[in-house]
């Protein structure tokens, strides 16, 4: 009957609503949700390698809004002529191994370098910094391709932007070592708001 029809449809609905939106404690985020991921220094770096620390934060308007990410990084040289540095997302939250056992990029769609849903590209830390707002991502915390528990790392050198003319450019853009990386776990709303004026204004300056 049509009544029975709209009671399996509702049910339906409801647990595809659970499947995809991360349910928070008291829920009391208004469709936005936030992640953070605390990063480290890989234990497999040698101690003269920049030992960078931070955090890279991420929220998004359930369901469709689009990823949004501060990058607040700390350990880099002081120099500011360096090149930039990659920041890739990697397929597992595994840091047994350091940064070594996060797998390689997350690629849902097996596609080439550089358009995996995490592949942010190059960063230019200032004064052993990074301070810095992306919008419109990718990636989602949404779903079946979400990046939640997966891992944020941070690789020694540039990323080729996949025109390095071999496999590993297509793969992972030759940008070297892992020098840090981070597990992405959802948190409440305070600590975006907290780094988000810092690198909003920076951006303004």
């Amino acid at each position: 009957s049509q009544e029975s029809f709209h009671d399996i449809q509702k049910k339906v609905n409801d647990l595809w609503q659970n499947l995809l939106y991360p349910v928070l404690p008291g829920n009391e985020t208004d469709g936005m949700i936030y992640a953070t991921c605390e990063m480290k220094p890989s234990s497999k770096i040698d101690a003269d390698k920049p030992q960078v620390t931070g955090q890279v934060l991420f929220r998004q308007y359930y369901s469709y809004g689009r990823l949004e990410a501060i990058f607040y990084l700390d350990g880099f040289p002081l120099d500011n002529n360096q090149s930039g540095r990659a920041i890739h997302i990697h397929e597992l939250g595994d840091l047994s191994n350091g940064c070594d056992s996060t797998g390689g990029h997350y690629n849902p769609f097996r596609v080439n370098h550089p358009r995996h849903p995490g592949d942010f590209g190059n960063f230019s830390p200032k004064e052993g910094k990074i301070r810095k707002y992306k919008t419109n991502l990718f990636a989602t915390m949404f779903g079946p391709y979400s990046i939640m528990g997966r891992s944020v790392v941070i690789h020694e050198q540039e990323d080729d932007m996949g025109k390095g003319n071999n496999k590993a450019s297509l793969e992972n853009g030759n940008a070297g070592k892992r020098l840090a990386c981070c597990v992405i776990g959802m948190c409440n709303k305070n600590l975006w708001e907290e780094k988000v004026t810092e690198v909003t204004d920076k951006k303004k300056r």
